[in-house]
């Protein structure tokens, strides 16, 4: 099983680059970035209860691009796997996000994961004139488009939401078909996109089921269902918090990469965090 972090990375925190070298010379797999343009102030739509709840922590309002916090921290290191986590495919162009990842996966050696997710802040769809009830169906199509721009000399998509007339597109990604997809969320209809279109399932662990015990083995019946081999998409996830004993049940279940919040309020409290997560995962992964 891989651990790695995922940060709100901000304008106060480490920047992304000398952080991403103090999380792999620590020996962590992976750096994941979540997204937010921004935060409308009439916060008409909640905190969900499934990431905290309550009151939104106030680094939401202050992250940085994830993407060019990928670069940064892919620039910055030599084996780290760097992603989004995830990024709000909705919101973007499909085009440009689609070059952006080939670009960062080129640049940085094949250590890009594009880690995408359907969105919780009805607020944000709002001021970029998205369609929020349409967002499953344009993610998805959002997908395929850039998958065929990764893979295809003379890339076309003709889908319900997005069309792409015949176009070249290089460079193309060092991995082949091209970055591994993470659907972020622990839903049903996420779980179900998952079984049918993602590489890899990316929840943040529901709290009736924190270390997803009953989820995967629901997950495997909907790859099954979906027509895909059960094994063949591996299950990740995004725990806030973690310890000794919530590495070993993932491990247990079967998760075959977490990565774990690193939240705190100053870059020495940040470094001393990731000693102490260091220590656990060497304690009971052995490396």
């Amino acid at each position: 099983m891989k651990v790695g972090i995922y940060v709100f990375a901000t304008d106060l925190d480490m920047d992304p680059g000398p952080l991403a070298k103090e999380i792999e010379d620590r020996g962590f797999a992976s750096m994941f970035f979540p997204e937010h343009s921004h935060i409308p102030v009439s916060r008409e739509t909640d905190y969900p209860d499934s990431y905290g709840g309550g009151v939104l922590p106030d680094f939401y309002k202050r992250t940085y691009d994830p993407f060019i916090s990928c670069s940064f921290a892919a620039a910055a290191t030599t084996s780290l796997q760097v992603g989004t986590g995830i990024a709000l495919l909705a919101l973007r162009d499909a085009v440009h996000t689609a070059k952006m990842a080939a670009s960062i996966d080129r640049l940085s050696g094949g250590r890009f994961a594009l880690g995408v997710g359907f969105g919780w802040n009805q607020d944000e769809f709002e001021t970029h004139g998205v369609e929020w009830k349409t967002r499953h169906r344009k993610v998805r199509e959002q997908v395929e488009l850039m998958r065929v721009m990764w893979t295809e000399d003379i890339a076309s998509y003709d889908g319900d939401l997005l069309h792409l007339q015949p176009s070249w597109c290089w460079p193309k990604p060092v991995q082949k078909p091209g970055p591994p997809v993470y659907l972020g969320g622990s839903g049903p209809v996420t779980m179900k996109h998952a079984a049918q279109w993602a590489d890899v399932w990316y929840p943040t662990p529901p709290m009736q089921d924190p270390f997803l015990e009953e989820s995967i083995p629901r997950f495997k019946q909907m790859l099954v269902e979906a027509g895909r081999d059960p094994e063949s998409v591996p299950v990740g996830c995004a725990p806030g918090v973690c310890d000794a004993a919530g590495l070993e049940a993932y491990a247990r279940n079967g998760v075959s990469h977490v990565n774990i919040a690193l939240v705190e309020d100053t870059p020495d409290l940040m470094l001393k965090r990731l000693d102490e997560m260091a220590a656990m995962r060497v304690a009971v992964l052995g490396a």
